[in-house]
């Protein structure tokens, strides 16, 4: 058995997803230690891994990308975000693996600097992507504003120009970063990336927790991209006990576990919805992070008195209350959308940024929900959309089915075992 090696960014909606990988791993028989949250080393600890925290100079620099006023400056600071974190995460892997001593390692996407040095460290290794990984695929949009796929001349045209323009921008902003730290971090021994695609696929394997008919097409991604569909977990709990007493199908309403300013969409759905024969069911994860930007969404006072039918909390296991839901209305983060799919519940989905546009277009594409834009937010809107989304639960339940069929972390688990037994 080998011993395995997981570092995550600092995110719950990128550790939750690894969790079930690694119980799979460690039902086999595998070693598992995990580089985390700090906040979250109990739980992973409570659960049978070896778990300690990342460099607490990580999890000092917060993602500020929210209070960008274009596409291309929130670009920018992301790519901030990730560099300055690199500068800690890698050297921190390389303790870690001092410590630990192991055959294989797992790094998130998003860790940039882990990545260089897991590439560096000579070990078998894969990267663990709980999103979509921004990768060129034939017949495919470019990824970032979420266009929808379109075929035929007009379609090769659009995503030919959209290309040059979404593509040239991220590799303009990202490249001579990521190249100077792989400089830098390697002590000159790894070469440049040339393009997205290539900075991105580093490593031998990528795992990808998405699968068809949810994901597009992508049948030129090749076998080191392997998607094994939605992986949702999260912490032990009992339901609630006011859940049970429930009397109207649920509406969950959740934003994103990394603060981004989208309260918004609470306040929407608490006033659209508001005498509405459902029971609202609000929820704010970003608080549960324990990050000092997640505190300015910890203030539920600011959200005045609830209507009768709703109820507001900083966290509630997604999973019992989206076995009562009829809909969910989500920012478009993965996590969310995907265990609201993964349970056959259809989705309204209002992004505001990230990868969110990219997710709200497959939700829409799938026939599996509702998008609406930030900028017609409004309670009335935000109703409408969910009396619409009532009607795609044959869309869900044909994503969940798809989910399933992809393996899961059974399906993870094989190829990272196939990847240590040809590296040795």
């Amino acid at each position: 058995m080998s011993t395995v090696l997981a570092y995550t960014s600092p995110a719950i909606g990128h550790l939750f997803p690894m969790v079930p990988l690694l119980g799979e791993l460690k039902a086999r028989g595998h070693d598992v230690h995990v580089r985390t949250l700090r906040g979250q080393v109990p739980m992973i600890t409570a659960l049978g891994f070896h778990a300690g925290s990342v460099d607490g100079r990580i999890l000092a620099i917060e993602a500020t990308d929210y209070r960008a006023g274009n596409p291309k400056a929130a670009l920018a600071s992301s790519v901030e975000t990730f560099t300055s974190r690199a500068r800690f995460d890698a050297p921190d892997l390389q303790r870690a693996i001092a410590d630990v001593s192991p055959d294989l390692l797992l790094i998130d996407i998003n860790a940039w600097g882990a990545r260089i040095q897991a590439e560096s460290s000579g070990l078998p290794w894969a990267t663990f992507s709980p999103y979509t990984p921004p990768l060129q695929s034939k017949g495919t949009p470019p990824f970032g504003p979420g266009l929808a796929p379109m075929n035929g001349p007009w379609g090769r045209a659009r995503d030919a120009v959209a290309r040059r323009l979404v593509i040239g921008a991220v590799e303009k902003l990202m490249l001579p970063r990521i190249n100077s730290l792989r400089a830098e971090l390697s002590g000159g021994r790894l070469p440049p990336v040339t393009g997205a695609d290539s900075m991105f696929r580093t490593a031998p394997l990528m795992l990808v927790a998405t699968s068809e008919p949810f994901e597009y097409p992508h049948p030129d991604w090749g076998a080191d991209v392997r998607m094994i569909g939605a992986l949702a977990w999260e912490p032990p709990a009992e339901p609630p006990a006011w859940l049970g007493e429930a009397t109207h199908p649920v509406i969950l309403v959740t934003t994103s576990s990394e603060y981004q300013a989208d309260e918004a969409i609470v306040r929407a759905a608490l006033a659209g919805l508001a005498g509405e024969p459902f029971t609202v069911v609000a929820t704010l994860p970003a608080a549960q992070a324990g990050s000092a930007g997640a505190a300015k969404a910890a203030g539920m006072d600011r959200f005045g008195p609830l209507p009768a039918n709703a109820r507001l909390e900083h966290f509630v296991p997604h999973g019992t209350v989206l076995d009562r839901a009829a809909v969910a209305i989500t920012h478009g983060g993965m996590g969310a959308t995907q265990k609201a799919l993964s349970k056959g519940v259809p989705v309204v989905v209002v992004p505001f940024g990230r990868d969110q546009h990219e997710v709200a277009a497959r939700v829409v594409a799938a026939d599996a929900g509702v998008r609406l834009g930030r900028k017609n937010l409004t309670p009335e809107r935000l109703r409408a959309a969910v009396y619409r989304a009532l009607g795609k639960a044959p869309g869900a339940r044909r994503v969940a089915a798809g989910y399933a069929a992809a393996g899961g972390a059974a399906a993870g688990a094989d190829a990272l075992e196939e990847l240590v037994r040809v590296r040795r």
